[in-house]
Order: C-alpha cells, then structure tokens, then sequence
C-alpha cells in the first residue's frame, strides 16, 4: 500500500513540475523576439502548441493556465509585460483574446490524434492554431476596429504561424513520443 501513495506522489510530483517548467518555458518564448517579416517573430504559439502534444491536454491546459495566472497576478510573463502593462490590465488588452486562444489551442493540439500522415498532422494542428485567432481577432477588433485587427493581429503574424505550423508538425511525432515518459 505504501508503494502505491509513493508511486502516486512522484506522478504527482512530475506532474507538477511539468506543468511549471512548460509556464516558464512560455515565458521564455514570449520574451525572445526572433527577426521575421514584416514584423519580429515570438515562438509562444509553437510551445503551446508542443505542450499540448508532449504532455497531452489536461498538462497542457494547466500549464497554460498557471501561465494565464502568473500574467493575471502582475508577473511580467507576456511578450510585451511589462512595457505595455501587466496584471488584468494586460490580459483585457489587445492580446487578451489570443491569450485566452492559446487554452483552446493547447487543448486541441493535447486531444487530437496525430499519428496519421503529416498532412493529416498539419491540417489539424492549422486548426489548433486557428482557435487562437478566432478568439484574438474578435476581440481586438472589438478594441480597435476590424481594419487594425486584420493588419495587426493577422496580416502581419500569419506568415510566422504558418513556418511554426511547418515546424511543429515535422517533429510531431517524436514530441508525442515524450508523453510516454510521464
């Protein structure tokens, strides 16, 4: 019986620290900007999206959310914190609505099966991330217009989304190789 409580505490254990070495691991991405056209590139939708196919859906969505909480709380995790605000302040600005995208990406990229063909991998993790724009679009479009929201929020960004896309699904099928390991 004693063996079982100690199994269970070192899942457990893992677990946890999973989930706060991915919350760090978003923060990093989100603060190295990378040169891309027309406009600096971040990897946070990359790492979402890995979180959710390393660690499944139900890691990826507390990691995300310890992520989301740490930004709510006035930790300066987000791409733009603190030069642009911190705290709940931050998160109902303009990029609130692909912050809350990124929940349903990494839920999706933690639930969907990708071990068919790359094609396959790549349409559906498309899809993924484009759950972040149908919430992000929305709402800083609500901000600021629906002009500015196709510039800003999509025009610009989609060609980074697009190699990240490229990226995550060539190594999908060994990222999902981590989740043995859990």
């Amino acid at each position: 019986m004693k063996t079982l409580t100690t199994i269970q505490t070192n899942k457990v254990t893992k677990i946890l620290l999973i989930v706060l070495a991915s919350s760090i691991l978003l923060t990093i991405s989100a603060k190295i900007k990378i040169p891309f056209y027309p406009v600096p590139m971040t990897m946070q939708t990359f790492v979402v999206l890995f979180i959710g196919i390393a660690f499944g859906y139900k890691i990826g969505i507390a990691s995300v959310g310890l992520y989301l909480f740490e930004g709510i709380i006035g930790l300066p995790v987000f791409a733009n914190s603190p030069e642009k605000g911190i705290g709940i302040a931050y998160m109902v600005s303009t990029t609130g609505g692909y912050l809350f995208g990124f929940l349903v990406a990494v839920f999706i990229a933690g639930f969907i099966n990708l071990e068919k063909n790359i094609f396959r991998n790549f349409f559906l993790i498309s899809f993924a991330v484009s759950t972040i724009y149908l919430f992000g679009l929305p709402w800083l479009a609500y901000l600021k217009g629906w002009e500015i929201a196709y510039i800003y929020g999509f025009k610009q960004v989609i060609l980074s989304d697009v190699l990240k896309i490229c990226l995550i699904t060539v190594i999908s099928k060994q990222t999902l190789k981590i989740r043995n390991f859990i």
